[in-house]
């Protein structure tokens, strides 16, 4: 009788069965403290608001992403009231409403 050679990879499967090799490799990501999201609702609660220009300069985003971001994630998901008042000449100023 002929005895078949294992190969080292299954014999080591065998002695190791049962116990898990620890995993190493990245910790998990943490979440940033502070979303852009957050960041747009910090500007808006300010006393004196913020328009749309200003907020695309801080947020380094399109005006047409800024007005999504406020009446969608906003005024729809977390059900902020949002105002926006113009003065004559002026440009729309928006601010969270309390």
């Amino acid at each position: 009788m002929i005895k078949a050679k294992t190969s080292s990879s299954k014999a080591n499967a065998r002695e190791s069965k049962g116990t898990k090799s620890p995993k190493i490799g990245k910790p998990p990501a943490a979440k940033p403290s502070s979303t852009k999201l957050s960041q747009l609702e910090a500007l808006l609660r300010r006393p004196e608001g913020a328009t749309i220009k200003q907020l695309v300069s801080e947020l380094d985003w399109l005006p047409h992403s800024v007005r999504g971001a406020i009446s969608g994630s906003l005024k729809k998901k977390r059900s902020l009231k949002i105002v926006g008042k113009k003065a004559e000449g002026e440009e729309r100023v928006y601010r969270i409403a309390e």
